[in-house]
């Protein structure tokens, strides 16, 4: 008899989709999680699935040492999770996870390919739904690098200063996200699985997939490394970008989180740039002493957001050929962002008794070959 609360079942628990997938089970909290994998007890395998109201099956071997093993792990142990399920007469909907790969003449593919003709071959003799996903490469946080994945290697090496070799930089690649895949596999659960038309019998992620070529997914990724010291923001208007920025701050050493900005200090302060890009301006922190004013320029086509976030500070206005001064007094007490308009000759001044935090904002990167800054008093 099942228990009141639902279960899943997963096996390949341990593995990248299977941590993944139950990180996000748990944070749901609406089914218990029945974990198993190559390390469970064998006998579990029979008690799970007489709870499971629902089964991922992960598991699968990709890079054994005996091609036999291929066999074993992918449609021989697919066999026997079946068989455990037919035993105790369990309709459970089968989700498996299979590859892009099946399509291919060799023995991982065949033997992924007589996985799924298992699954399939379960739910006609049972009528338990069977949900079959042939996945390409899938990246993410928790994949195993140097194993067979060419996004967890490359994003491990970069960030650890190590070595990357490409053999074709022309070589395109398919690949999935993680947390893409995972969505998909929820919505399965939740009967939200999406039938391929072009597959018949399959279903689909119902998300993009991303294909590049190493060279330039080597690139990308070198480009991460490099944005510390060029201070280059990623594009996350694009998905894929966003989703790799993402991955491969995964892969940082854990002693290297943080790393040092270049200040610019002077009597007056510092000037600290945080971040830049072409198309989102620079984001800068300038820190500024008691009763120094700073500015007293104006700009064509730059134009900027000031935020004191400590501190007080008293931001004066005049329009270029005018005479009438504007005055904005603020603080770190009650954030207020204040605009900078092109054609107006600006200054901040500190008129606190400590130290003034700003956190400035500008339309375009500081380029010295063309700043946009015209000294004028206010």
């Amino acid at each position: 008899m099942k228990n009141e609360t639902k279960a899943v079942l997963v096996t390949g628990a341990n593995g990248f989709i299977g941590k993944n997938l139950r990180a996000r089970l748990a944070a749901e909290g609406q089914y218990t999680v029945l974990p198993y994998d190559i390390d469970t007890p064998r006998e579990k395998l029979a008690e799970y699935a007489a709870q499971a109201d629902f089964v991922y099956h992960l598991a699968g071997v990709n890079r054994p040492k005996d091609a036999a093993e291929f066999y074993s792990g992918n449609r021989g142990f697919t066999e026997e999770l079946l068989a455990a399920l037919s035993g105790v007469h369990n309709p459970a909907p089968v989700l498996m996870t299979s590859s892009v790969q099946t399509e291919l003449d060799n023995d991982y593919g065949k033997s992924k390919r007589e996985a799924e003709d298992a699954v399939f071959a379960h739910e006609r003799a049972t009528g338990a739904l069977a949900l079959v996903y042939r996945l390409p490469g899938v990246f993410g946080k928790w994949c195993r690098p140097s194993y067979n994945s060419v996004v967890a290697t490359f994003c491990h090496n970069i960030a650890h200063g190590l070595p990357i070799t490409i053999s074709d930089p022309a070589h395109v690649v398919e690949l999935a996200y993680i947390d893409d895949v995972v969505d998909a596999l929820i919505a399965a659960r939740d009967g939200r699985g999406m039938r391929d038309c072009s597959i018949p019998g399959y279903c689909h992620l119902g998300h993009d997939t991303y294909s590049v070529t190493l060279g330039a997914l080597a690139d990308l990724i070198q480009s991460f490394r490099d944005s510390r010291k060029t201070l280059a923001a990623a594009d996350m208007g694009d998905a894929f970008t966003k989703k790799l920025y993402a991955t491969y701050l995964s892969y940082l050493p854990t002693d290297s989180f943080s790393y040092p900005l270049p200040m610019h200090p002077d009597a007056r302060g510092s000037f600290t740039e945080f971040l830049r890009s072409p198309d989102r301006g620079q984001v800068s922190v300038n820190i500024t002493h008691p009763g120094i004013v700073k500015g007293n320029h104006w700009h064509d086509t730059k134009v900027e957001k000031f935020l004191v976030v400590q501190g007080e500070a008293l931001i004066r206005f005049r329009r270029v050929g005018a005479q009438e001064v504007y005055e904005y007094r603020v603080s770190g007490e009650k954030l207020e962002a204040v605009d900078i308009p092109a054609g107006y000759t600006h200054s901040i001044a500190n008129v606190g008794g400590g130290d003034l935090v700003t956190i400035m904002w500008a339309s375009e990167p500081f380029d010295p070959a063309r700043p946009d800054t015209i000294y004028e008093e206010v």
